[in-house]
């Protein structure tokens, strides 16, 4: 018996020793580009040019071309745009992503929040925000590194009650369609104006809302629904919801290797944080749950013990938020990331992600690495150890060669151009 207990003492031991390692792991930053504005993502065209293109949350999308950052934008489109403001919004161009077929029809699509439209209802549209934008937009044919700028396809136009809580990442799936990560509207609670009384939006089906779309661009008029697509025929729901239940997610992708699974880095309220592993019709809990956590809206710094919670799927991955836990916390606003693909063995497989900032100022942006041990998700701080890393952390990107990249800046607002794009090295 003795025997048996030092066996599983030493095991113990072992065990422990190996998540006190996995808590902190080490790498370097390469700077890629600089004096970038507001810099939320970055993403490699499908044509083997070997280029990547960072979307400016100010309106611009730039092109790093043979390791240099063009003077010329691929796209720019300020004019379109609802004017930001200039100390902190989370309005603006917030995605791109590139058809799957770009080599040949060239075209590429793009997420942004516009001006409210002129034919919005006019008992609401006083009230509103803005109005996003998802548009198909199409390469220069007499110049691959510029947009044609007299061509703009507008797929879908969605009303936005408030600022914030857009979502605004778009993501072309394995399967070849568009998905959508949209956020709850804006405000606080999912309640309130332009959010529904008794569900929230996160709930409400027959509302875009705090939905992942899945879409087919390749036919219909302006868009096709999938035939599978999880509410195709039901009249309770918008066919175009491939998942719901989401308060803010802001950054989504697609792992490009093993079983190409969709992470998303869906942004919660005063108490938790939450990456989640997305399938198809998949209730991801707002405003039911915060995080793995039941939520009040009347009361969000409460947790009730119980809520009505069955069929609701968990986050792989969940953290303690500031507002809350100022002593015991990751950060205030998740940032997901990628799956590395990239040239280092020791990292393939592993999800890079992170949180905006510990608060709004200073600048504490704060970088992540999960791994799956068994059947479970477990999340490790990245040690910068090349440099004093201190900026908010905006998103993040991938090349075509699965390396990883994250795009910060040092100042709030989205209009600064004290923007850094780096490359995750060893």
């Amino acid at each position: 018996m003795r025997k048996t207990w030092q066996v599983l003492a030493a095991a113990l031991l072992v065990w422990l020793l190996n998540q006190t390692a996995w808590a902190t792991v080490s790498v370097k930053l390469e700077v890629v580009a600089t004096g970038l504005t507001a810099p939320v993502m970055a993403v490699s065209p499908p044509d083997d040019s070997g280029r990547l293109f960072v979307v400016e949350q100010s309106g611009t999308v730039r092109v790093i071309k043979n390791g240099k950052l063009l003077g010329t934008p691929f796209l720019s489109i300020h004019s379109k745009m609802v004017v930001l403001r200039k100390t902190f919004d989370e309005r603006g161009l917030l995605a791109l992503a590139f058809h799957p077929d770009y080599q040949r029809n060239g075209k590429f699509y793009v997420f942004y929040s516009a001006r409210v439209r002129k034919d919005a209802p006019k008992s609401t549209r006083l009230l509103l925000s803005h109005t996003q934008h998802i548009s198909e937009m199409r390469v220069s044919s007499s110049n691959p590194d510029k947009a044609d700028p007299g061509y703009e396809h507008v797929l879908m136009q969605i009303d936005w009650p408030k600022f914030n809580h857009n979502g605004g990442q778009l993501a072309f799936g394995p399967d070849g369609h568009l998905y959508i990560a949209l956020g709850d509207g804006g405000g606080a609670n999912d309640y309130g104006f332009g959010h529904h009384a008794t569900l929230g939006n996160g709930q409400n089906l027959s509302s875009l809302h705090g939905s992942i779309l899945r879409i087919d661009v390749n036919r219909g008029d302006p868009y096709g629904i999938p035939a599978d697509n999880p509410f195709v025929g039901s009249k309770q729901a918008r066919a175009e919801i491939y998942a719901y239940g989401f308060r803010n997610p802001w950054r989504m992708s697609f792992d490009m290797g093993g079983r190409h699974e969709l992470f998303v880095g869906d942004v919660q309220q005063n108490s938790y944080e939450e990456v989640d592993l997305v399938v198809k019709g998949g209730n991801y809990g707002w405003r039911v749950r915060e995080a793995d956590h039941c939520f009040d809206h009347t009361n969000p710094n409460r947790h009730p013990e119980t809520c009505a919670s069955a069929g609701m799927i968990d986050p792989i991955l969940s953290y303690n938020h500031c507002a809350k836990y100022p002593g015991n916390c990751k950060g205030v606003s998740v940032i997901g990331g990628y799956v590395y693909r990239g040239s280092h063995a020791p990292w393939q497989g592993k999800y890079f992600f992170g949180d905006w900032s510990k608060g709004f100022r200073p600048p504490a942006g704060q970088l992540f690495i999960a791994s799956l041990q068994g059947d479970q998700w477990v999340m490790a701080d990245l040690r910068v150890t090349n440099m004093d890393f201190r900026a908010y952390v905006l998103g993040f990107g991938q090349d075509d060669q699965g390396e990883v990249y994250v795009c910060t800046s040092t100042t709030i607002g989205p209009e600064s151009g004290q923007g850094t794009l780096y490359k995750i090295v060893r």
